[in-house]
């Protein structure tokens, strides 16, 4: 009777039958709404946590970003320091490098001012050594019975020798190394050995301007043979002296060989001691001349001072005029 005008749900409901599927239906979607509630707050719950994390994120790299910012800043202000410290010591060394270029340029021109110097104090010197060898050439030459060579391109000075009547040069002849300088050296004895011998020459002489530029060494062996050459050591003054002490020995030489006073040992030591020995008496003679004038000298002063004195004593006296004593009526007399 009421086909197709009533509704399931009417039907349904009349007859006392609960439409499950309806139920279900509506289960279904409560579930749904359930579940789509849910899933929604989970869904704000996640983005409430996103936030947060991504707040947190944001602000620990906004920290590390303001860390790095400071650390880069300090690093940029010590690396701008350095930098300007670098500076300050760049200018300071290019500052003592100027200073050390000024003080090198000045020490090099003082070196050369003084190199000059030198060179013209060297020039002196060998001017006044050439002086010397030509005014010893001079002076060989006024000796009687001795010959002299021209000054020695190299290996000594000069060849000295004695000369027979008619003039020749007599062996054995003496190789002639003058000396002006503060000492002589041992050097220059060596030179004048090797000079010696490059000329076959037996006897070398060095020959110094004074007496104090010889060694004590010099002194007390003023004759000795080293690597087979005689060698005598003298001085301008006391050359000629020596010589004519050699002249004997020279000659015997001449006539027996070269190794004459080799084989005569104690001849040779003789002569040394000999040498020596002029020279102490020479000395005492300078003290001995030395004393005379003075001696001289305070005669003289003595005889003057005495004259004085003698001249003053022998002045004229002078005569007392006689007077009369009023008292007693005695005159007297003074005479000088």
């Amino acid at each position: 009777m009421g086909e197709g005008t009533l509704k399931r749900t009417e039907v349904l409901d009349r007859l006392g039958v609960k439409d499950f599927a309806r139920v279900a239906q509506l289960s279904a979607e409560e579930a749904i709404r359930l579940l789509l509630s849910k899933h929604k707050q989970d869904e704000q719950n996640v983005w409430a946590r996103f936030e947060t994390e991504l707040t947190k994120r944001t602000a620990e790299i906004a920290q590390r970003h303001r860390d790095e910012i400071h650390a880069l800043t300090a690093r940029t202000k010590e690396l701008e320091g350095t930098a300007r410290a670098a500076e300050q010591q760049k200018a300071h060394e290019i500052e003592h490098a100027n200073r050390r270029v000024e003080d090198s340029l000045r020490e090099v021109a003082q070196l050369q001012e003084r190199n000059h110097e030198l060179e013209i104090q060297m020039s002196k010197v060998a001017r006044q050594g050439k002086l010397e060898e030509i005014s010893f050439e001079d002076e060989v030459q006024t000796w009687p019975g001795i010959c002299v060579s021209e000054k020695l391109g190299k290996n000594g000075d000069y060849l000295v020798a004695f000369r027979d009547p008619s003039g020749v040069a007599l062996e054995p002849r003496l190789l002639v190394d003058n000396k002006d300088k503060a000492a002589i050296s041992e050097g220059d004895i060596k030179k004048l050995i090797r000079d010696a011998k490059e000329r076959h020459v037996p006897i070398g002489v060095i020959a110094a301007k004074d007496e104090t530029q010889l060694r004590q060494v010099d002194r007390d062996c003023r004759w000795a043979q080293e690597d087979g050459i005689w060698v005598l050591r003298t001085t301008r003054q006391w050359l000629r002296r020596d010589l004519d002490v050699l002249r004997p020995f020279l000659e015997r030489m001449r006539t027996e060989g070269a190794d004459f006073l080799q084989k005569n040992s104690a001849l040779a030591e003789e002569v040394r001691r000999t040498l020596v020995d002029l020279d102490e008496v020479e000395k005492e003679l300078k003290k001995a001349a030395k004393a005379i004038d003075a001696a001289a000298g305070l005669t003289s002063k003595y005889r003057v001072r005495l004259n004085s004195l003698c001249e003053g004593t022998t002045a004229p006296a002078q005569k007392k005029v006689p007077t009369r004593q009023p008292d007693n009526g005695i005159s007297q007399t003074a005479g000088a």
